[in-house]
């Protein structure tokens, strides 16, 4: 069986990733005994993908997979995008983060906004991107509970429900980082 690490300690972001990849052996980072923090110094998702996916590469030499993404907000010049996880500082939490932009959204008309991921898939050595977004709107408050980052805000074009109340079975289907899994998986499976 085909083995691929997954650059990412993100619990819930390994375990969305691990379910849309049938017939691998999904490998945490902690399976290969992977303890270094990984910079992400770039400002774009592709090169920060990049540098996660060929620093564990360069530590361990088997297939890696590695993601950046986050939400884009066009009426806020695409913020937080590549600082997504950490637009509170560099360490705050899912809510200091979802708050920060429910604060920085306020007087605004255009709710517009779009998670993007760019995946980076080292295999046999050699780089690969994949790219996904999904489209939709943020809201005021927050609606549900599932999900993880902003998916509370987040409503997809389509639905009027928000990530974190829609069943986990459809954002697997219609998320910015399955869209772009799809790709990976056609890829794969070559």
């Amino acid at each position: 069986m085909t083995q691929l690490v997954l650059a990412s300690r993100n619990k819930k972001k390994i375990k969305e990733l691990a379910e849309l990849l049938s017939g691998v052996q999904v490998l945490s980072l902690d399976d290969i005994g992977f303890r270094s923090e990984i910079e992400e110094p770039y400002l774009t998702f592709r090169e920060n993908a990049w540098q996660k996916a060929n620093t564990v590469f360069q530590f361990c030499g088997l297939n890696v997979l590695a993601d950046d993404s986050g939400i884009c907000v066009p009426v806020l010049n695409n913020e937080p995008g590549v600082l997504s996880a950490r637009y509170a500082g560099e360490h705050a939490s899912d809510d200091a983060n979802l708050r920060l932009l429910l604060k920085n959204m306020e007087g605004h008309t255009d709710r517009r906004a779009f998670y993007k991921a760019v995946l980076c898939l080292f295999w046999n050595g050699v780089p690969n991107y994949f790219e996904g977004t999904c489209h939709g709107m943020l809201l005021r408050h927050e609606q549900g509970s599932g999900g993880f980052g902003y998916d509370p805000i987040f409503v997809p074009d389509g639905y009027d429900a928000s990530f974190g109340e829609l069943d986990a079975s459809v954002k697997q289907q219609i998320s910015h980082r399955a869209n772009a899994m799809r790709q990976l998986i056609a890829f794969v499976q070559q």
